[in-house]
């Protein structure tokens, strides 16, 4: 009995990697959803508008400990590439407080964009993002180049953001 229960949970295991798997290869240079953010500053703006923009999409919370320590990378990236046409969403997931979401944005003095996802709306049309970090990187075309699950590869981040800067689109 207990030979065949680890059958069954291996199975599960090896089941939901392969569509995690397919989902992320899905994603992964296809073209980013079209939706509407709004900034706490007020701001509204889509995917859309970033075209010709090389965009990186980070869903975070504040009580999410990799999230909070990624941060400071994360506005050294946006500062590195930002005057060459590099913007940055970090989308604040629904279950973050909308207080704590601005306290933190405003303590941490984040420079880049950040938006409440309050309905859940925008990680739904993300692929359904419910792990944070994960971080999307969009091309100027609006292709989704990758996709990290987790603090990113800060070299290989890096190379792909010089690469799509690169690209005359």
């Amino acid at each position: 009995m207990a030979i065949l229960m680890n059958k069954k949970l291996i199975f599960a295991v090896a089941a939901a990697a392969i569509v995690i798997v397919g989902a992320a290869t899905f994603l992964r240079h296809s073209v980013a959803p079209e939706v509407t953010f709004a900034t706490l500053s007020g701001e509204r703006l889509a995917t859309s508008d970033l075209r010709g923009k090389v965009l990186l999409v980070n869903f975070w919370a504040t009580s999410c400990a990799p999230c909070v320590a990624e941060m400071p990378r994360m506005i050294e990236t946006y500062q590195k590439f930002a005057p060459r046409g590099y913007e940055m969403i970090a989308v604040a997931m629904s279950h973050d407080h909308p207080n704590q979401v601005a306290a933190f944005t405003q303590s941490r003095a984040l420079p880049f964009k950040v938006v409440l996802d309050g309905e859940g709306a925008i990680a739904k049309s993300f692929g359904n993002v419910r792990i944070t970090p994960t971080t999307f990187l969009i091309d100027k075309r609006g292709r989704i180049l990758m996709q990290y699950q987790g603090e990113p590869q800060w070299s290989e981040l890096h190379a792909l953001v010089e690469e799509a800067l690169s690209d005359p689109a």
